[in-house]
């Protein structure tokens, strides 16, 4: 009977923790919570439509205090070399310049993950750096905040909804080329900001213990950049240990 009860013991207090997980979330149109896709797959037949991802976090069991703000990176890596032009974004003379854009508008539908900022955030993206980790990357660097009168107060074990990325299909059909090329997409880190610099709090990797923190398109699994950022393969070797498996979303 004690064995079974320190059994259960240990499940619950196992199961508390993967709840109540500090990381990052990063799905094809719903949050992570709420089953948003790990891979989108698109024919790259049309200039119509957009497609969305969702950005979400967990702060862990300790919740925190008066919350200002959600600093960004994204690192994303296409199969071929150099980044395909279809995934060259707003900088000038590119040829999708216009087709990435940012909001913090949860959708309507969500359920298990709810607006950190209660609809008042605003921001976007500050850069979006072609080829910093190698001639087939990019880096997207985004900031949002609240005002100082509207601080937010986080509780643990909440998934939170930050933001969503539309990238939309203008200029694929006889545009720029690449639409159809694997990339991988990994959430790198998320920067909870305080008026106390000394509180804020540092997220990175999974906050489901497991894939959460990256997505593919057209089945982009096992894209790595050459800094070493990636996605693993769709079915990871069982011997790698959690440090190994961490040091791919550095």
């Amino acid at each position: 009977m004690k064995k079974v009860t320190l059994l259960c013991a240990l499940l619950l207090a196992m199961s508390a923790s993967v709840a109540a997980a500090a990381g990052v979330g990063l799905k094809w149109n719903a949050c992570a919570s709420d089953g948003g896709l790990t891979n989108k797959v698109f024919a790259c037949n049309t200039n119509n439509g957009t497609n969305l991802l969702v950005g979400t976090f967990e702060t862990g069991a300790a919740g925190l205090l008066h919350t200002s703000g959600n600093e960004v990176v994204i690192d994303l890596a296409s199969q071929s070399t150099p980044l395909p032009a279809w995934w060259a974004f707003k900088n000038a003379g590119t040829c999708r310049s216009a087709a990435l854009t940012m909001n913090f508008v949860i959708s309507a539908s969500a359920a298990n993950c709810a607006d950190w900022a209660l609809g008042a955030a605003a921001g976007g993206i500050g850069a979006y750096n072609i080829g910093l980790r190698g001639p087939n990357t990019a880096r997207l660097v985004a900031a949002l905040a609240v005002a100082p009168d509207n601080l937010q107060d986080l509780t643990g074990g909440q998934d939170y909804f930050s933001f969503n990325i539309s990238i939309s299909n203008v200029k694929t059909v006889n545009g720029c080329a690449g639409c159809l090329d694997p990339v991988c997409i990994v959430f790198n880190s998320l920067n909870l900001t305080t008026p106390v610099l000394a509180n804020n709090v540092f997220l990175t990797g999974p906050s489901n213990g497991t894939d959460s923190n990256f997505c593919t398109w057209q089945g982009g699994a096992g894209v790595v950049t050459p800094g070493g950022s990636g996605c693993p393969q769709a079915t990871p070797t069982k011997n790698k240990t959690w440090s190994q498996v961490k040091s791919l979303y550095r």
